[in-house]
């Protein structure tokens, strides 16, 4: 049989047909008519390199396939001529199906795909070059790491201490730069005191050595292929055209390359993309590739798409003046011929759940109005904001599907959380305790859990009790014998603290005793993180239930919740999930400091970091088509500690004249200053002012009449920000006395007696 990716079914050998222009003019094909000048330009700029600046809604795919058939249609080339790499499998199956609807027979001859489905046909042609034979498997992600625990376990390197997960990460970042083994020193990884190049290379010879690879030696192998033999190279670029180029500001360096070396003989390529959505870093792409295309490529045609199809100016307007503050980038301001829809909203909000129901509220509202659920969507900026909204929506009776992941209590850390949780209220709960029993990991292999089992069924014992009375005997080893005393021991102590303790505390104490928080936290996968922001929204969970046992008879019944597939359901997924798709009321919640921009972000990533986290900003609020509603609140409860939030910088960046600031409730402020360009002040505060133009304040349930009295007093002008300096002693009536030890504009951060050092608004604390 041959092989199903052998070149010699694109016969690329017959002769290239002559430029167009050589002969009589060809009339235009009839679907450019359709197109807007500046689609069609896109669409006609055929030679030379041409990068496309498409911006949100701008008709991207259209053009790219109309300039594809377009090639066809002009006679420049065959269509096996042309090279088309997307990311995704559904995007390149889309271009297909528009090109064939367009040009008919021969569509189906075009190099269509993924970056990752094209390597893999040049690599299998030329397989025995890298070391491999042309049948090689590609290892998933749990291969994967199970070979690089292998690798660990063979050099005698402690995996608790030096996670295979972490290998695996810091291995992939490498290829993803185009590193071999041979390139990266010592220096480039604190990994196991500097061994991971050598764990790279010892991975690299058991991948030969079992005739596969990974998703990164795809585009690693080509790059070895083109550039340790020229005649391989020469074969492709040969073959290759036209190159066209989707989701361009996504590429890492190792694509980056590839296409570089495929387009060095033609110089034929069109790249599509768009530096303002430019949000994937933390997986490896590299946003400079878009900014230096046109060094890259001298004398290329930069072309702009900024008229958009699908939002209202408001939108448009908010979306650029925000991302107008990014320095990083080309520059096209979004524009669109349409003249209506209401101002983005900005919503301010006492805590998360006042802001789940606010949206609740707003669904309803629309719903009444004869709007479908699933033209709503919640995108959320952390995976722990969900959850939330899921139990409020139950509570309303309102259908939502969580998109891009599982709903918050059907996520693996949660459930293994309930786990320990059912066993402490419900010791006989065979299920809870069998799926913790060894996680974190307790050395009991899977002997040992089958001897539980047969020890609980020949006594008529649940395995907890089995587990208690095998402990005390010597028919277990040693090793797993005093595991399993010691979970027991932890298990009747957490049960005992339940008379003395608040639940919460207990929980706490559970996740943390159990050593299933510290497993997360030695984690170094990219999910980690999130697991453990999950399991603080986990404990905040908790807070409106008296009890645990009242807390998981809840949580069984929303996961009994109707898991039907409706047609009709409000969207919820994070904003980095929602690229590429729209709807026509979009909610953004959570837009605070820390949360958004991340605080992990910009720890990481600095200045980048928060760039990047500004392009998702302008993701966010360009998914809407008529209407987008920001909300942030003036307190957030992490971990069973209230936090009082700074709203995100974001909203001091959108422009006023697409933005109606409005506040929640009885405790919100009116017309409150701004403490940068504009944006509500204090957590919770909106537009809005008193007749006489001065800002007012109507606050009655969360703050002492002293309290108030002192934020309207600055509110109002007549204190200004100087009073405020490190050292001063305030007063503040939710986290009580302490001492300020910076002050930034109208933010303070304040080391409290009782609290520890927050962050909060100058008008809410009065000089002690």
């Amino acid at each position: 049989m041959s092989d199903p990716f052998d070149l010699a079914d694109f016969p690329d050998d017959e002769p290239a047909p002559e430029p167009a222009g050589r002969h009589a003019p060809i009339p235009p094909a009839p679907w450019i008519a359709g197109l807007n000048e500046a689609q069609r330009a896109a669409a006609e700029a055929l030679d030379g390199p041409v990068l496309v600046l498409a911006g949100a809604g701008t008709g991207k795919t259209r053009v790219l396939t109309t300039r594809l058939a377009n090639l066809i249609h002009t006679r420049r080339c065959m269509p096996w001529q042309i090279l088309a790499v997307t990311f995704t499998n559904k995007a390149a199956r889309e271009m297909k199906e528009r090109v064939a609807a367009l040009i008919g027979p021969g569509a189906e001859s075009l190099w269509i795909g993924t970056f990752h489905s094209i390597a893999t046909r040049v690599l299998r042609r030329h397989a025995e070059l890298v070391g491999l034979k042309s049948s090689f498997t590609i290892l998933d992600t749990d291969d994967q790491i199970r070979l690089m625990k292998q690798i660990l376990e063979a050099e005698g390197i402690d995996e608790k201490r030096w996670p295979p997960r972490q290998l695996a990460g810091t291995i992939d970042r490498w290829k993803d730069k185009g590193l071999t083994p041979d390139k990266v020193g010592a220096a480039d990884s604190g990994f196991a005191d500097g061994q991971a190049p050598k764990l790279y290379q010892t991975y690299q010879d058991r991948l030969r050595t079992l005739n596969a690879c990974d998703f990164g030696d795809l585009l690693l192998h080509n790059l070895t292929l083109f550039t340790k033999h020229p005649d391989v190279l020469r074969e492709f670029q040969s073959k290759f055209r036209y190159i066209l180029v989707d989701e361009y500001q996504d590429t890492n360096t190792s694509q980056y390359l590839w296409l570089r070396l495929l387009s060095r003989e033609h110089k034929n390529i069109c790249c599509v993309g768009d530096e303002d959505q430019s949000i994937y870093g933390w997986r490896g792409a590299e946003i400079g590739n878009i900014l230096k295309f046109e060094a890259d490529f001298p004398g290329a045609q930069v072309i702009r798409l900024e008229k958009n199809y699908r939002s209202t100016p408001h939108i448009l307007g908010a979306a650029s003046g925000l991302i107008a503050n990014n320095q990083d980038r080309l520059g096209k301001t979004l524009w669109t011929d349409r003249n209506d829809g209401d101002k983005v909203a900005v919503r301010g909000v006492w805590d998360g759940d006042e802001e789940a129901r606010f949206v609740g509220e707003e669904i309803e509202t629309l719903q009444r109005q004869a709007e479908s659920l699933n033209s709503m969507a919640i995108l959320v900026r952390a995976g722990f904001q969900t959850r939330a909204f899921e139990e409020r929506f139950i509570t309303l009776g309102l259908r939502y599907r969580v998109i891009g992941g599982p709903r918050f209590y059907e996520r693996q850390e949660i459930r293994d959380a309930l786990a320990y949780f059912r066993v402490v209220t419900q010791p006989d709960d065979d299920l809870a305790f069998e799926r913790i029993v060894n996680t974190p990991k307790r050395g009991l292999g899977e002997a040992t859990i089958q001897q539980l089992h047969r020890a609980a069924r020949a006594a008529g014992l649940s395995l907890t009790a089995a587990t208690r009375a095998l402990v005390e005997t010597d028919e277990l080893k040693p090793k797993p014998r005093t595991a399993l005393a010691q979970l027991i021991r932890d298990f009747d102590r957490w049960r005992g603290m339940l008379e003395g303790l608040g639940h919460l505390d207990v929980a706490e104490t559970i996740l943390e005793e159990s050593g299933y928080t510290a497993m997360w936290q030695a984690d170094r996968s990219p999910e980690a993180p999130g697991r453990l922001e999950n399991l603080k929204e986990l404990i905040r969970a908790l807070e409106g239930f008296d009890n645990l046992q009242g807390f998981l008879e809840h949580v069984a019944l929303v996961m009994d919740n109707d898991k039907g597939e409706a047609e009709d359901m409000v969207s919820i997924m994070t904003m980095h999930a929602a690229k590429g798709l729209e709807f026509d009321t979009v909610f953004l919640p959570g837009w605070e400091e820390g949360i958004f921009p991340s605080q992990r972000s910009l720890d990481e990533g600095g200045l980048s970091g928060l760039e990047e986290e500004r392009r998702l900003a302008y993701v966010g609020i360009t998914r809407a088509r008529r209407r987008c509603i920001i909300s942030h609140a003036a307190n957030r409860r992490i971990y069973n500690q209230w936090n009082a939030a700074i709203p995100s910088r974001f909203l001091d960046e959108l422009p006023a004249d697409h933005v109606e600031r409005q506040a929640q409730g009885d405790f919100y402020a009116k017309g409150f200053g701004s403490f940068g360009g504009g944006s509500t002040l204090g957590g919770g505060f909106g537009g809005g002012a008193r007749q006489d133009g001065t800002p007012w304040l109507s606050a009655e349930r969360r703050y002492s009449g002293r309290t108030i009295e002192a934020a309207a007093k600055r509110l109002d002008g007549s204190e200004g920000p100087s009073g405020w300096a490190p050292g001063v002693r305030v007063f503040h009536q939710k986290f009580g006395y302490g001492r300020v030890t910076s002050v930034d504009g109208e933010k303070l951060t304040i080391s409290f007696d009782k609290a520890g050092e927050k962050k909060v608004m100058a008008a809410f604390v009065e000089k002690a």
